[in-house]
């Protein structure tokens, strides 16, 4: 399961995904910080399919999780060359998904 929040502003739709068990906790490493917090990425709890086509809906988006990000490249939303690591915590940012 996957939470998923939409954050709506004119023409933009930013999508924010996290796999479950990453919220409120803070990951370290390659010189990066990420904090995973509930008031960012803790919407409406999805599972693959859903997630996905909440996905669709963004102008920008942003993934933190193994199972979200592998997911999301699975359906060819996310390139594996775009995907940092935050110690063992992969994150990627995606821009003009649809427009």
């Amino acid at each position: 399961m996957f939470y998923v929040k939409l954050f709506k502003k004119k023409h933009e739709v930013l999508v924010a995904i996290a796999d479950k068990e990453l919220i409120n906790k803070t990951f370290r490493g390659n010189g990066m910080k990420i904090e995973v917090m509930s008031s960012f990425y803790e919407g409406d709890l999805l599972n693959e399919n859903d997630m996905i086509a909440r996905l669709k809906l963004a102008t920008i988006a942003n993934l933190v999780g193994k199972r979200c990000i592998e997911i999301a490249m699975k359906n060819g939303i996310v390139d594996k060359d775009n995907i940092i690591y935050i110690g063992d915590v992969p994150h990627a940012q995606v821009f003009c998904i649809s427009l």
